[in-house]
């Protein structure tokens, strides 16, 4: 008989625990008053150097957060105290963002006048204060399952689209998509089941092998009532496969003559910005961007120049992403950058001069992002930051001076303003770790080690507690998402994890699916997820063997998403290497994951069966050896129930003993932390060999 807790759960983030009722195990356990009384002060204990800047219109001066209070740095007269707030607007375009996967609803014109919207699968206008409704669609419906100014969640979720309607920027015309869902397989979530009636949501969620939506653009003439369809496949018509499968990242030229579109093939392997005539609806491609060996950026940098006819654009087509300077005919004007690392982000141009400043991974290490400046012309590149840190750079509009936050993972931002040069001009502020060392805190400690294939150099964190002792033996927990183009090592000064208090080292490793390194790097992973990156994983807990206050035979791994994938990977593959995991909210069979980010990574499934196959935790349950925790939310419209149930059922025809932790009507999360604790500490602490 398996053995299988059921347990309900609150869901909390990773971080500190309070007290709850007697009953509650971890109290008992040892590590609890440690990290009672620790964790809450560890964040609290850092008190960090000016992080984030505001530069005025003029770029004479710039605000900042300090000691609590808001203080003004003007050029030549130095620190003030500021009359006004600092008003921090990062986030704001965050704020009212629509739920994942999804699109609003609505889109206001540029001038303020007219209002576009979606409403029971058909597009309209209005007025800005809703009166004068105008219907552009009267087609679609739930019978035919047409709709139009709406995308579908794996748009949303996968190809970042937000919106699913643009005005031009003369609010004269307005895009919009139209998707026809009756060709495709429905997912049922299951919401409310807490309650005495539950509900349903139907999604369209093409699966790995399914029929894709077909889509298409079609543009609404405010004053001559006309709807133009675009021509996204030069007269053919849609064919799931074929170049045009996925339209996507829309935008109008600056002039508003053309409509900018994304177009790839499924396989992802070739992608094209095209451009589109909305009176005409005719099409040309104006970049065309091919990888075969795996899959292309889906969503490159683009950079529209203040002159309306020239663009940077970013492309990994020489295996490193570099930037380019075109035309909107499609003409290569320069190539500006020719490095054997990767650019990273534009961060201001300054026309009149012609220069371009943007980051890049040209540090130490590729975690280590410095300032650079190129003319548009390609010539002059310089990098004008310290390359044994990292940069956070905030440029002044006038391209005279910049702000500085420098770190690394174990040296606190140092925030200093600099001349474009790179010249030190003034110290804005230092962080203060008086609080940290008092409660003997560790810094995390950066590691490298070889890859599984003897050659590629990687890195890792390692985390300790305040108490650590090198004399005694400590079990580990490895945390990590581990996903393709995803990084755990970090040159941001990075606090110790909170878990450690509990008594354990935590680590973070970095496969050859790590972003920043290049594209023949990541093309490991293609077709082979689950192998390539998993090698690596453990390969970097094997290189820590020789520490040895790290006890080898007690080692933990959790995550979230495809994190709880890599856990629960690790320990089924490398039971030697891992002896406990909690799987949360986990892929167990990338067949049940959606077609766009599957097939990118996996290839077709028609192409890469025994690749599917040989990933599946389904196929690999009756090798479970070490003790498992699976954690799900029964409202999951991202990685579907499914998943877990499907390896439960699994692990259960094996004859496995394993543990469950459900979330009821809790969507794509991580279990209790109380609960993954219990767990680690009864299995890699209190389980005595």
């Amino acid at each position: 008989m398996n053995t299988f807790k059921a347990a309900f759960c609150a869901v909390l983030s990773l971080g500190t625990i309070t007290a709850v009722s007697a009953q509650d195990k971890l109290k008992e356990m040892p590590g609890y008053e440690q990290y009672i009384e620790i964790a809450p002060q560890i964040r609290r204990s850092i008190v960090t150097s000016p992080s984030y800047v505001k530069w005025n219109d003029e770029g004479t001066a710039f605000q900042y957060k300090k000691d609590g209070e808001t203080k003004e740095f003007t050029i030549g007269k130095g620190e003030t105290t500021a009359t006004t707030k600092l008003k921090d607007d990062r986030y704001a375009k965050w704020a009212n963002r629509p739920a994942r996967g999804r699109q609003y609803a609505s889109a206001e014109s540029p001038n303020g006048k007219y209002k576009a919207f979606t409403k029971n699968r058909n597009m309209f206008y209005s007025n800005a204060d809703g009166s004068d409704v105008v219907a552009i669609t009267t087609e679609g419906n739930e019978e035919n399952q047409l709709k139009f100014g709406i995308a579908t969640w794996v748009y949303g979720e996968e190809l970042s689209q937000n919106t699913a309607m643009w005005w031009s920027p003369d609010s004269k015309k307005v895009a919009f998509y139209k998707f026809d869902e009756k060709e495709s397989k429905k997912y049922y979530v299951l919401y409310n089941q807490t309650q005495i009636q539950d509900s349903v949501e139907i999604e369209a969620y093409p699966k790995v092998g399914a029929k894709n939506l077909p889509v298409d653009l079609l543009v609404y003439d405010l004053e001559t009532k006309k709807i133009t369809e675009l021509d996204l496949r030069d007269g053919k018509p849609y064919n799931d496969g074929d170049l045009g499968t996925y339209i996507y990242d829309i935008s109008w030229t600056p002039d508003g003559k053309e409509l900018l579109y994304h177009s790839t093939n499924r396989k992802q392997n070739i992608m094209e910005l095209r451009a589109a005539n909305p009176n005409t609806g005719a099409s040309r491609t104006v970049i065309r961007e091919e990888w075969l060996p795996s899959y292309t950026e889906n969503s490159p940098e683009m950079h529209v120049l203040d002159n309306g006819k020239q663009f940077i654009w970013a492309s990994e087509r020489s295996g490193f992403n570099n930037y380019y300077l075109y035309d909107f005919s499609g003409k290569l004007v320069k190539q500006l950058t020719k490095h054997n690392f990767e650019v990273d982000g534009i961060v201001s141009i300054d026309e009149a001069k012609k220069v371009m400043y943007y980051t890049a991974r040209s540090g130490e290490n590729h975690m280590k992002i410095q300032l650079h400046t190129v003319k548009l012309n390609g010539s002059g590149d310089k990098r004008l930051t310290d390359p044994s840190f990292h940069h956070t750079v905030y440029m002044a509009p006038n391209h005279k001076y910049f702000v500085d936050v420098a770190e690394t993972h174990n040296t606190a931002p140092v925030t200093n303003l600099r001349s474009i040069k790179g010249k030190k001009i003034a110290e804005i502020g230092t962080s203060d770790l008086s609080e940290f060392n008092k409660l003997g805190l560790k810094k995390v400690e950066a590691f490298t080690f070889t890859s599984a294939d003897g050659k590629t150099e990687l890195h890792g964190l390692l985390h300790f507690p305040s108490n650590f002792d090198p004399n005694k033996k400590y079990p580990l927990l490895l945390s990590n998402y581990g996903g393709p183009a995803t990084n755990e090592f970090t040159e941001r000064f990075t606090p110790p994890n909170a878990l450690t208090e509990f008594g354990f080292l935590v680590a973070e490793v970095d496969g050859r699916n790590v972003k920043g390194r290049g594209k023949r790097l990541l093309d490991n992973l293609y077709q082979n997820l689950g192998f390539t990156e998993m090698d690596d994983f453990a390969a970097g807990i094997k290189s820590l063997y020789n520490r040895p206050y790290f006890n080898k035979n007690k080692v933990g791994v959790y995550g979230t998403s495809y994190g709880g994938t890599t856990s629960a990977t690790l320990l089924l593959r490398y039971p030697d290497v891992f002896h406990a995991a909690v799987a949360n909210s986990a892929v167990t069979d990338w067949r049940n994951y959606d077609n766009v980010y599957t097939e990118r990574y996996m290839g077709l499934l028609d192409e890469n069966k025994k690749g599917y196959e040989a990933s599946s935790l389904i196929t690999m349950a009756k090798d479970l050896e070490g003790e498992l925790m699976i954690f799900f939310g029964t409202s999951d419209n991202n990685v579907h129930p499914a998943n877990s149930l499907q390896f439960i059922k699994a692990l259960q025809d094996a004859g496995k003993s394993f543990e469950v932790q459900i979330g009821p009507d809790k969507g794509h999360t991580a279990m209790d932390t109380r609960r993954m604790m219990e767990f680690f500490i009864e299995h890699l602490v209190l389980d005595k060999e």
